[in-house]
C-alpha cells in the first residue's frame, strides 16, 4: 500500500471514529424516538431522510469554507483546535456525566399539516442533533492543516458513513429499540464519551503545541 494511500486510510478512520462519537446515533435515538412519538412510521422515515441530508449539506458547507472561515477572522488552525477540542471535551462530559432529562415529544395540534411536522428534520434534528456545534467543530478542525485536500477528502468519507449509519438508525428506529435498552443505551453513550474526550484531549494538545511549540523542548 502507498504511503498516501495509508495515510488518506488512517485520517478517514480517524474522521469517522471522531464523528461518530460527537453523533453518537445509538445515543441520539430516544431523542428521534421523543420527537417522532406521534408521527407515523412513514413520516417518521421521511423525517429521517430530510434530516440526515440537511446535516449532509451543512457538514458539506463548513468543510469546503472552514479555511476560508478562519482566515477571515484571522483565526490560527492551532487556535481553533483548542477552542475545538474545549467544546467536545464539554460534550464527552456530558455523555460521561448525564443529567435527568424529559426525552421531548412532538406535539400535534389537531389539523397541523404534514409539512409542519416535518420542520422537525431542520431543527432540532438536522441541526443542533447531528450537525451541531461539535461536530462542525470536529469537521472543521480534523481538515485543516497544510494537506487540506487528504485532509477533507478523508473527513469527507468520515462524516458520510456516520450519517449513512446515523440515517439507518433512524430509519429502523422502532425496530432497534424493541432490542435496545436503555441500559444499552447509556452504556454505549458513556463509551462515545469516553473515547469523545480521549479525541479532545489530543485536538487541545494539538493545538497547543502548534500556539506554542517551544514546549517541546
Amino acid at each position: 500500500m502507498k504511503k498516501g494511500t495509508c495515510s488518506l486510510l488512517i485520517m478517514t478512520i480517524h474522521a469517522f471514529v471522531s464523528i461518530f462519537a460527537v453523533i453518537n446515533p445509538i445515543g441520539n435515538l430516544p431523542i428521534f424516538l421523543g420527537l417522532m412519538e406521534r408521527q407515523h412510521a412513514i413520516e417518521q422515515r421521511k423525517t429521517a431522510r430530510k434530516a440526515v441530508t440537511i446535516a449532509f449539506l451543512i457538514l458539506v458547507m463548513f468543510l469546503l469554507l472552514g479555511q476560508t472561515i478562519l482566515h477571515v477572522f484571522g483565526i490560527t488552525v492551532a487556535a481553533f483546535r483548542v477552542a475545538g477540542g474545549i467544546l467536545i471535551f464539554g460534550i464527552a462530559n456530558r455523555l460521561l456525566h448525564p443529567t435527568p432529562t424529559t426525552v421531548p415529544t412532538l406535539q400535534v395540534a389537531e389539523g397541523e399539516t404534514s409539512m409542519e411536522k416535518e420542520d422537525l428534520s431542520v431543527t432540532p434534528l438536522g441541526t443542533p442533533l447531528l450537525a451541531g456545534p461539535g461536530t462542525i467543530a470536529t469537521v472543521m478542525a480534523l481538515s485543516a492543516g497544510p494537506d487540506f485536500i487528504t485532509n477533507s477528502i478523508a473527513v469527507f468519507i468520515g462524516f458520510t458513513l456516520v450519517l449513512s449509519i446515523t440515517f439507518i438508525v433512524f430509519y429502523y428506529a422502532n425496530n432497534i429499540s424493541k432490542r435496545i435498552g436503555q441500559t444499552e443505551i447509556n452504556v454505549i453513550s458513556r463509551l462515545m464519551g469516553l473515547l469523545l474526550a480521549v479525541i479532545a484531549v489530543q485536538m487541545m494538545a494539538e493545538g497547543i503545541l502548534g500556539l506554542f511549540p517551544g514546549l517541546i523542548h
